[in-house]
């Protein structure tokens, strides 16, 4: 079914971090069914998002200069409702997908009796001042309607919140990764010396949540055993601050005998074409994260072809199967993680399993049945 009423969708950034990139793809994938939407979100000076798209948006200014995080999270409200209030008669809901853009749309449903207000939780932030905490626990309990894109989310909610909450799966797009040429995956192998090394890559850059530390250390333990793979990490633009972490992590490479340029590659963000082209210049994508609301990335790694190596996470085991479609090691555990990483290097064999099991896993995770299931909550919250 499609939807006629007009949608207003809302993000926090134009970066390419999971909601985000779930924000594009919804948005797409709604309008390719008929339905009215319009984004919006926090954006920079360049006045785009990370990659183009033909639905229409609008960005609001993201507050610049602040350091206090607890400051950046309110002024961002602050911004979003301001935005939103000038537009609030002209659309019969708004979707969030995050924390700060929800706070704003309540706001603007409660002061200016604007449209009722859904929102995506993609995962719940480990905020720890009591601002903060307080700020994200209205966030869940405030809008009329809940979404999450996976069934340890919703339990997370109904146990920890006291919430309902319906589950609409994530999507992939595998037109976003094409093959590329034989001379541009040299190139690309070539920049980070992985000619003749095995090369993986890890999207989202370094951060608590990606279980970077762990990788790291997986990575020393394969350095004892011989073996010399290249990592390339890729992404890292993040709301909050992670630079400490960064170099904590980052300061233990020499420790475990890999050098930094070297054996530990940090691209950060990079275009969409880019990106695509690193999923298909790669041999395997490592995403051993600790937590997730959903792990798209590993959805992209199956869509690129890539044999994946994750985690033993709940959320994973939702949509992969340790040795079918994925390796999936106990979560933050170096040795059972270097083990995978190992398994994946030596093992053709289970390469290719991994990859034609991951062929089977993407019709299960498509964007158009993904925007069919929203239009059917639309209807049920604002009817049209």
């Amino acid at each position: 079914m499609s939807y006629r009423g007009r949608v207003g969708l809302l993000t926090y950034s134009t970066k390419p971090r999971g909601g985000v990139v779930h924000t594009l793809a919804l948005a797409e994938a709604l309008v390719a069914a008929g339905v009215d939407v319009h984004i919006f979100a926090l954006g920079g000076e360049d006045g785009a998002f990370f990659r183009d798209t033909q639905v229409p948006f609008t960005l609001f200014p993201a507050p610049s200069g602040i350091d206090s995080l607890e400051e950046k999270v309110f002024a961002s409200v602050d911004s979003i409702a301001t935005g939103l209030a000038g537009v609030v008669d002209e659309f019969d809901l708004f979707h969030s997908q995050d924390c700060i853009s929800a706070r704003a749309a309540t706001r603007i449903r409660d002061e200016k009796a604007g449209p009722p207000v859904l929102r995506t939780v993609h995962h719940v932030d480990d905020f720890t001042t009591p601002a903060l905490i307080d700020c994200q626990r209205k966030a869940i309990i405030e809008p009329d309607h809940l979404l999450v894109v996976s069934e340890q989310w919703r339990g997370i909610l109904r146990e920890e919140y006291g919430v309902t909450a319906d589950v609409v799966r994530n999507g992939v797009d595998p037109s976003r990764f094409p093959p590329v040429t034989a001379q541009r995956r040299a190139e690309l192998r070539a920049s980070v010396g992985a000619e003749d090394r095995f090369l993986f890559i890890s999207v989202g850059g370094i951060e608590p949540r990606k279980g970077s530390k762990t990788l790291f250390e997986a990575l020393g333990l394969l350095r004892d055993r011989g073996l010399r793979p290249v990592l390339v990490v890729l992404g890292g633009h993040s709301f909050q601050d992670y630079e400490a972490y960064r170099r904590e992590a980052l300061a233990m490479l020499p420790d475990l005998g890999l050098e930094l340029g070297t054996d530990v590659i940090g691209v950060g963000t990079v275009s969409e074409d880019v990106l695509g082209a690193w999923y298909r210049s790669a041999d395997a994508l490592a995403f051993p994260s600790v937590k997730e609301g959903f792990g798209l990335v590993a959805l992209e790694g199956l869509a690129a072809g890539l044999p994946v190596v994750a985690s033993d996470l709940p959320v994973f085991r939702e949509f992969l199967t340790d040795g079918r479609d994925a390796l999936l090691p106990a979560v933050g555990e170096p040795t059972a993680l270097a083990d995978a990483l190992e398994r994946v290097m030596t093992d053709e064999r289970l390469r290719s399993t991994l990859v034609a099991g991951g062929h089977t896993v993407l019709p299960s995770f498509t964007w158009s049945a993904s925007a069919a299931r929203h239009a059917e909550i639309y209807q049920a919250v604002r009817p049209i």
